[in-house]
């Protein structure tokens, strides 16, 4: 693996390149970073009031951009180049599907405006992104919470970490109509290095937990399914449990699925008329206190037992919340069965995208070859994997 350092200085060097001959040459040129994410466990918790617990990855978004003195926004994407350079203007902040992948620099635009920020002239930005589109790993949050540090950078204003990320989900949700939870933006905002966030999505009390894997490694194993989120079942998934969550409060006080353990959950469940909303419900109240579990094995020093839930977790929402699909099941099927493999599940909204698992490294090659193959001859085309590390949050390079 190259050393971040290096990866950084390579892709900055690009992007600046990249602006320079859309753009020009200006000296008031700033290059930023934000990361993608990978979730190890805790899916779907996360707008149902649960825990979750992802890590930044060191492998993200980049951008080059500078202020400009009229009210254009410009946007180029190196990994798009086909779509060419999209100009549109603080005046034309409403979502088009035409607008393509700028919708989510836009919407974070948008957001700071309707929260009372004064962003009267607009910007030139180029993005370059190692972070596989459609893999899953949270492309757009990563952009969303770049988006966000490169306004804070350039207009002065006064805001956290925390609220970037706050402000990317407004945007995703009211602008981009996806109705995620805040996961993905967090983890993408408050990533720190060698450390997991153990986020209460209820209240926002966060801890950040380090991962210490002596002899194994993240890897990432991306089924090359393009997905977009909103065009999936995501939102349906949101709404059954919304669904879930009414019924159950006619019989028991929460305020979110989060709030039941298993056991109240199995005393209360039949209250949910609908069969299929009560499978979605299980799962988010099963999948929270795992990931509870999870963590507290983890500062113990249990990784296998951690692994023993990641499996549990992937078991989970292919059968009772059926985001993952024939070949996110391959995967995970295929890794489980590989001596040295320590756990495996998907990760992210599902629908396509990864599986995370956790390799000793004596056992890396192996199951890349072995996974990989199985999974060839199964689905028809190739994944592809990654070794990745933890990495932190955003920043102006």
């Amino acid at each position: 693996m190259k050393d971040t350092a290096a990866v950084r200085q390579e892709m900055k060097t690009a992007v600046l390149k990249g602006f320079e001959e859309k753009f020009g040459s200006f000296p008031d040129t700033r290059v930023y970073f934000a990361p993608g994410r990978v979730n190890l466990i805790g899916e779907h918790t996360d707008y149902n009031g649960g825990h979750v617990f992802p890590c930044a990855l060191t492998i993200g978004i980049y951008a080059a951009a500078r202020p400009r003195q009229d009210r254009k926004l410009r946007f180029y994407s190196m990994n798009l180049t086909r779509l060419g350079i999209v100009e549109t203007s603080l005046d034309e902040l409403v979502p088009d599907d035409s607008f393509g992948w700028t919708n989510y620099p836009k919407g974070v635009v948008y957001t700071f405006i309707k929260r009372g920020f004064a962003i009267e002239t607009g910007f030139d930005m180029v993005i370059y992104g190692d972070i596989p589109n459609g893999s899953g790993l949270s492309s757009s949050a990563a952009l969303e919470v770049l988006t966000g540090y490169m306004l804070r950078d350039i207009y002065g204003f006064d805001v956290d970490n925390v609220g970037l990320a706050l402000i990317g989900q407004d945007s995703e949700n009211n602008y981009n109509g996806m109705n995620c939870g805040i996961m993905d933006q967090f983890a993408s905002a408050m990533g720190k290095k060698d450390n997991a966030i153990f986020l209460d999505t209820a209240t926002l009390k966060y801890e950040y937990v380090p991962i210490v894997l002596d002899g194994a490694k993240l890897v990432i194993a991306n089924t090359n399914k393009k997905h977009k989120l909103t065009d999936s079942g995501y939102n349906s998934r949101r709404d059954e449990c919304e669904t879930a969550l009414r019924d159950l409060q006619r019989v028991v006080d929460i305020d979110t699925l989060g709030d039941l353990t298993e056991e109240q959950f199995e005393k209360y469940k039949d209250a949910i008329q609908d069969p299929i909303c009560r499978k979605r419900a299980k799962h988010a109240v099963y999948e929270n206190q795992r990931t509870i579990e999870a963590v507290r094995v983890l500062k113990a020093g249990n990784v296998e037992r951690f692994g023993e839930l990641m499996k549990e977790a992937h078991i989970s929402i292919s059968q009772d919340f059926e985001v993952t699909g024939i070949e996110l099941d391959t995967l995970a099927e295929e890794a489980w069965k590989i001596d040295g493999c320590i756990g495996s599940r998907m990760t992210g909204g599902g629908f396509g995208g990864c599986t995370v698992s956790i390799v000793k490294d004596e056992a890396i090659d192996t199951f890349i070859a072995k996974v990989g193959a199985a999974y060839k001859k199964k689905i028809g085309y190739a994944a592809d994997f990654y070794i990745v590390e933890i990495g932190n949050g955003p920043c102006r390079l």
